[in-house]
């Protein structure tokens, strides 16, 4: 028995060992079940919280969503190389504080604040490629804050947002779209209504309003199409959604209906707008269809019956002791517009000369029209450009035509008296490729005075030829809210005076014996080549090319602002020698400025045939 029992002990004691090795799989099969139970309520547990809604007290109750940056995004885009082939963003903290040419004060600007938590500060230069036109877009903005949605209208799309502003019309349809406005309350409140028992009358009532809207909006969709008692149902669904507000529920479906449509909303009004700029600018750099027309008719009947006078008159062209004026155009009535009006105010029009230089497409047709037309006793010159053959020029390589191109330069000032002035627009146009090849083109003459198509003159322009330009190349306007040590970022360290003004084409005298000695083309094809970045670097080219080697015309001479602004003073545009209309809204397009187009229209004689034929009306 002992030994049975000592076997026994033997066997409880091997058991025993066995034991104390056997507690561990038992205490991790045991954790295992208690983890597995933990993770099966957990899952159980999740959805019903989201079910419940309780998952709302976790966080605040505002919509949670991405903040939207008060700058576009489509700035994004030109930072981006890999979108556009060249842009540059810059810092513009330089003061803006003189008054412009325009007679309108330019506060004092202040550097940019940091931007606050959250939101994305503006660049302050941003260089917007050219779309195949001569508008090319720098956007330099100072201000003080950043959040007005106009201001970042006028930065991303410039003038359209004048435009908009003086053409807003009254809303139409009102009541139609206050009865979606009402469907829309009404769909969101409905579903949680539905659920609560205790009001099915207010539930039937929603939904009996929201049917019978839906069937009226399907049948209508102006007031005038709107049944005679649509007010008493207007009337009944505002009555409807008021019981329903005041009904105690559970918001969050509310609230995310109401902010889906808040939503939509904003992204539909977004796309509206960039529709409305894309139109606008649509419309701007496209050729109307009567002025189409108008060259159409001048280029075939140039072809039946050829006239060519010129040959009698070359001596005439290239004779320095005449007044010469240069136009770079392809619109053969804004070309006549500056000639005529050139010509109304002087008193000795025979010893005035214009050459119109324009490009392969439009030559005959205006060969045809200034064949037809007569100017007093001044004579006209049709220049193909295309057709030159200039010595420095590579060979195979055509010459090409380029208008005067025009920089958007939006900015805005903030004092402590006015942090949030409204942002300005203005047009800095400056020389093309095309202006460098003057001193080559007329290589007899010593001076010529170079008209933008976009003038209007308005008094004798003969004073310009006795100003003693003191040894200066280019006599300008200068545009001194905008000065040079501001773009000195964009510019680079090549600028030597800071404190320069930028200046402006529209009115230019140029001494061509100066130009050649200081060989000013040479310099800004030497600078083209460095800077290799297309149409963007005729700003910097030119700014730099003529640094130091710009007059600056008496403001009296010309006003500028007339195809951008709406608020110019009247007395100084009739006492301004010429009217400049620099800017989108050109006087001859329909989005032209209405106030300021009779100036440009009188030079214009309506009765002309194909003027009429062609239903050419600005």
């Amino acid at each position: 028995m002992k030994g049975g029992v000592g076997g026994g002990g033997g066997g409880g004691g091997g058991g025993g060992g066995g034991s104390s090795y056997a507690l561990h799989p038992k205490r991790r099969w045991k954790g295992f079940v208690v983890a597995v139970l933990g993770l099966v309520i957990l899952s159980m547990l999740v959805p019903l919280i989201f079910l419940l809604g309780l998952h709302n007290g976790f966080h605040s109750s505002g919509y949670v969503s991405e903040p939207r940056n008060s700058v576009p995004r489509s700035f994004d885009h030109y930072s981006n190389p890999r979108t556009w082939n060249q842009s540059e963003i810059k810092d513009v903290t330089e003061s803006l504080g003189k008054e412009d040419g325009n007679g309108t004060i330019v506060e004092e600007a202040t550097q940019v604040s940091p931007p606050k938590k959250g939101l994305s500060a503006p660049p302050s230069v941003v260089l917007k490629p050219p779309s195949g036109t001569n508008h090319t877009n720098i956007v330099a903005e100072v201000i003080k804050s950043v959040g007005e949605s106009e201001k970042i209208c006028e930065l991303k799309f410039g003038s359209y947002c004048l435009w908009r502003q003086e053409h807003r019309e009254d809303m139409k349809d009102k009541i139609v779209k206050k009865l979606k406005d009402r469907l829309f309350v009404a769909r969101a409140y409905y579903p949680s209504v539905a659920k609560l028992p205790a009001h099915d009358k207010l539930s039937r009532e929603l939904k009996q309003n929201i049917q019978e809207l839906e069937r009226v909006l399907s049948e209508a969709s102006t007031d005038a199409e709107l049944p005679l008692q649509i007010q008493k149902k207007l009337n009944r669904m505002e009555v409807a959604i008021t019981k329903a507000k005041s009904v105690t529920l559970d918001c969050n479906n509310v609230d995310k209906k109401l902010r889906q449509i808040l939503d939509m909303t904003e992204d539909e009004a977004d796309f509206h707008t960039r529709q409305s700029a894309f139109l606008y600018q649509l419309a701007i750099h496209t050729t109307p269809k009567s002025h189409h027309c108008l060259s159409m008719r001048l280029t075939v009947e140039y072809f039946k019956s050829p006239l060519d006078i010129e040959v009698q008159q070359h001596e005439k062209y290239m004779n320095p002791a005449l007044q010469h004026y240069v136009i770079f155009s392809k619109n053969v009535l804004a070309s006549t517009v500056v000639i005529n009006s050139t010509v109304m105010h002087t008193e000795e029009s025979g010893n005035q000369v214009f050459h119109v230089l324009t490009d392969g497409q439009n030559y005959f047709a205006m060969k045809q029209w200034f064949s037809r037309n007569t100017f007093r006793e001044a004579m006209v010159q049709v220049v193909n450009i295309e057709d030159l053959n200039l010595d420095h020029h590579e060979e195979g390589t055509p010459l090409g035509l380029s208008l005067p191109l025009e920089f958007r330069i939006s900015y805005g000032s903030a004092t402590n008296k006015q942090p949030t002035l409204p942002m300005r627009t203005e047009y800095l146009s400056i020389f093309s490729h095309s202006h460098y090849l003057l001193p080559e083109i007329f290589q007899n003459l010593k001076k010529v005075v170079i008209l933008d198509d976009d003038i209007v003159v308005q008094q004798d322009l003969s004073a310009l030829w006795s100003i003693n330009m003191e040894g200066k190349v280019n006599g300008a306007m200068e545009f001194c809210a905008v000065r040079l040590g501001q773009l000195k970022g964009y510019l680079g360290e090549k600028v030597v005076d800071g404190n320069s003004c930028a200046w402006m084409s529209g009115l230019n005298i140029i001494d061509l014996v100066s130009w050649r000695e200081q060989n000013v083309t040479g310099k800004y094809r030497r600078l083209i080549q460095e800077l290799s970045m297309g149409e963007e670097s005729a700003l910097q080219a030119s700014l730099l090319s003529f640094e130091d080697l710009v007059f600056a015309l008496d403001d009296n001479w010309v006003f500028s602002g007339l195809g951008h602004n709406y608020h110019l003073n009247t007395q100084a545009i009739r006492r301004a020698a010429v009217l400049h209309y620099n800017g989108n809204m050109k006087p001859w397009l329909e989005l032209g400025i209405p106030k300021y187009r009779k100036y440009w229209k009188k030079f214009l004689n309506p009765d002309e045939q194909y003027l009429t034929e062609c239903n050419v009306n600005p």
